[in-house]
């Protein structure tokens, strides 16, 4: 009786939960705007299909502050119970991740993943010891709230911030950041079924997801490009391809396609570096460059001007994104390998326009203009001369004999006009 009893509530079990849901999404890079973006909208998806639960896959190194807090906020308020697992092995949830790991409702790792390191970063300023300390305080404050609201180790939570701290999975697990360790994402759901846990709003929850349906959220289109956009590496890219473009553009007016490649880059790059900690002073320097690789092929310095715009492309480029992270700041091996081609492209495509402009017109009226040639009658005020192998109706406002030299001074219709060649 007891067996069957047993097995009749198994089967009840699996039967519910083969009606359960939930919502996988995978976030695998810096946490910025899209990435908030992403989250709240999966989120929202869920809460309107009524999932069981949603499971942020993350692996970051980190991100902007502002982000974090709003994707914390969203996490905290959704009425679906929010799961965050740090996996594959390999991967962290560092800095920005760190915050977010902590603000879930079930927090979750995969072993060889590491987690922590949530001290706050502002570069490229220099700050006094109070602004420091109000920074640091802000956002251990912020990482207390969130640690006491989710039951977990608030002590060891806030040495993440104040030390910058990191954790190993197993270290996490065992000073109670996370709840759980799991190798694979079938196994967490198995481990977190029949789990009761309490949400921010003070409710109890019973997880039944074993059996769970995964429906994958996925980023649009329009999120995966701006996602990519995001990288300031690309921005610096698409900024300094765009102003070349529109350099070659103001070199040979009338080309056009240059000047449409040049205005969809530099819009695209102001849209993303709109995001991002940028600091817009750096695009006086890139002017600069521009200016200085100019004046390099006026006045022929010998290098000297193109490799102070280089310099100057190069400065500009390293403080252009003033991120918190590595990996929001422009590589300095891509602000080199963009800056010394595009430096000698903008110098030999100048150089090319000065040219033309300093030749001379060997052709047409103005070709004429300058010409030697021999009077064949004497001009007084009109006669005849013989210019560039061919006789001429010609003017003069002097006096000129038969035989003389003239030179071409005008021409006017199909009369030249010449003076005395001495």
């Amino acid at each position: 009786m007891r067996r069957a009893l047993a097995i009749a509530a198994l089967l009840t079990a699996a039967a519910f939960n083969a009606h359960a849901s939930v919502l996988r999404l995978n976030v695998n890079d810096m946490i910025h705007p899209i990435s908030d973006e992403f989250i709240g909208r999966a989120i929202d998806q869920a809460q309107s299909e009524h999932d069981d639960a949603v499971i942020l896959v993350l692996s970051t190194p980190g991100g902007l502050l502002d982000s974090t807090r709003s994707i914390v906020e969203k996490i905290m308020t959704s009425r679906v119970p929010v799961i965050v697992y740090v996996a594959p092995a390999g991967s962290r949830a560092a800095s920005a991740g760190f915050f977010i790991l902590e603000s879930a409702d079930i927090a979750a790792m995969a072993p060889g993943t590491n987690t922590g390191a949530a001290h706050p970063v502002l570069l490229g300023e220099t700050m006094d010891e109070t602004m420091k300390a109000k920074m640091e305080n802000d956002a251990a404050a912020f990482m207390r709230t969130i640690a006491a609201k989710r039951g977990r180790n608030v002590t060891v939570a806030e040495s993440a911030v104040r030390e910058s701290k990191s954790f190993t999975e197993q270290e996490a697990l065992s000073q109670k950041l996370i709840d759980i360790v799991a190798p694979s994402e079938q196994s967490l759901l198995r481990a977190l079924d029949g789990r009761t846990f309490k949400r921010y709003d003070g409710t109890s929850v019973t997880l039944h997801v074993a059996n769970a349906r995964v429906n994958v959220f996925e980023m649009s289109l329009r999120q995966r490009l701006m996602s990519s956009l995001m990288d300031p590496n690309i921005a610096f890219l698409l900024l300094a391809l765009g102003a070349l473009a529109l350099f070659a553009e103001f070199n040979h007016p009338g080309a056009v396609v240059p000047g449409v490649v040049g205005v969809i880059s530099i819009v695209l790059a102001l849209f993303a570096l709109n995001f991002l900690p940028t600091r817009f002073a750096s695009l006086a320097l890139l002017l600069v460059a521009f200016a200085l690789f100019a004046l390099e092929a006026k006045f022929a310095s010998h290098g000297v001007l193109a490799a102070g715009g280089i310099v100057c492309m190069v400065i500009g480029a390293l403080f252009l994104v003033d991120g918190p992270i590595p990996q929001m700041r422009v590589n300095i091996v891509t602000a080199v390998a963009v800056s010394v081609p595009i430096g000698i492209i903008a110098v030999f495509l100048t150089t090319l326009v000065l040219r033309a402009r300093r030749g001379r017109v060997s052709t047409g009226s103005e070709g004429m203009i300058g010409e030697i040639g021999i009077a064949r009658t004497p001009l007084g005020p009109e006669g005849k001369v013989f210019v560039h192998g061919e006789l001429w109706n010609a003017m003069s406002s002097t006096a000129i004999a038969e035989g003389a030299r003239v030179r071409v001074a005008g021409v006017n219709g199909l009369h030249l006009v010449v003076e005395p060649a001495e």
